[in-house]
């Protein structure tokens, strides 16, 4: 089968490797999307194990167009005689790039379409279901290009793990947070520290990852088997993000993880040792001022060195790519960038080695 992920564009080689580790047979990926060929067993098993993707979506056509009339043509040329008769379909439409409609138009030219197709083929009238669907088709338009598919996640994204129960003001997406402790080479055996962890998805991220867990384990509910032996802790400045934080992990019955609370610019009173330290730090909006931003990263640079143990390394996600750099330098860090596209914010993530 021809299948298609998404991702945050600037991650797709992560979420690449991440697929051709489970099998999938990778072909090419860009602007957020993953291409590759799996057999229909391997869908599910992906939907269940994957960590840096937001969906699994079957491939029906991926064709250039020009217009609502090419949408409309070219979907009605499908076949859509998977979607058994007493089944229900919507469509999920999506549009980047300048046009003169709106995804609202895409959903309702693409509908009318698949109604047709059926109608020809089937001689019977697919019932549309909008809230809850038997059959997502996702329809995109990414500029010019129009992919059309079959959406196996669901309306609920990958990201959606179900594990967060305090709401943290700004909180780390999950699939960012997995891609993250991939980029940092983190392995279970070593000790990683997350100074800036606000509600504590880096540090849920990091258990997962090393007490093999799939994040379908965990949106199933129920006991989850964590590896006590795990060596991670966590730094905030705010009490009222430790609290949240520990609620999130008492939640998932993680208690081998320590929350303290303390400031990343003053990390060595606080922690003996690291050898990953992954974390994301605040943005402008949260902390104010540049010149406090600067400061930030400064001291935090500065007395993480005295804490991370030879080959260590820093991965963080960060706006401010001048100041990042600027201070890295003084500080005597090498590092390797990748930049990804966060929201609407054009972001980086940095890996720093001393």
């Amino acid at each position: 089968m021809q299948v298609y992920a998404t991702t945050h564009r600037g991650l797709e080689r992560v979420t690449a490797e991440e697929i051709r580790e489970l099998g999938g047979k990778l072909q090419k990926y860009g602007n957020g999307r993953v291409y590759f060929k799996c057999d229909e067993r391997l869908i599910s098993s992906l939907n269940y194990h994957m960590r840096t993707c937001e969906r699994i979506i079957v491939l029906l056509k991926s064709v250039k167009v020009t217009g609502l009339e090419d949408i409309y043509k070219e979907i009605k040329d499908i076949d859509f005689s998977f979607i058994k008769p007493n089944e229900s379909f919507a469509v999920r439409s999506k549009r980047v790039g300048v046009h003169d409609f709106n995804s609202m138009d895409i959903a309702r030219v693409a509908g009318d379409a698949i109604i047709e197709s059926y109608q020809s083929s089937a001689k019977k009238r697919l019932k549309v279901n909008l809230d809850s669907p038997d059959n997502i088709i996702r329809v995109e338009l990414i500029h010019d290009l129009l992919l059309v598919g079959v959406d196996t996640t669901g309306d609920k994204g990958l990201h959606r793990r179900g594990y967060r129960v305090y709401q943290h003001p700004a909180p780390l997406n999950p699939t960012i947070a997995a891609a993250l402790i991939r980029i940092s080479d983190w392995r279970p055996e070593k000790i990683l520290v997350d100074p800036m962890c606000g509600s504590g998805t880096i540090l849920v991220e990091a258990a997962l990852v090393g007490s093999d867990i799939p994040p379908g384990r965990v949106r199933e509910g129920g006991e989850l088997p964590f590896n006590p032996k795990l060596k991670i802790l966590g730094v905030e400045k705010f009490g009222k993000h430790v609290k949240g934080c520990r609620e999130t992990l008492s939640k998932l019955g993680i208690d081998f993880i320590k929350v303290i609370q303390g400031d990343a610019e003053h990390l060595d009173q606080h922690v003996k040792e690291a050898d990953t330290i992954v974390t994301n730090p605040p943005y402008g909006i949260r902390i104010g001022r540049k010149s406090k931003i600067k400061k930030l990263y400064h001291n935090f640079l500065k007395t993480a060195k005295d804490i991370l143990t030879e080959n260590g390394s820093i991965t963080l996600l960060t706006p401010h790519e001048k100041i990042l750099k600027s201070t890295a330098t003084k500080l005597d860090y090498e590092w390797s960038e990748t930049p990804i596209v966060y929201g609407n914010l054009p972001v980086k993530i940095f890996k720093l080695t001393i």
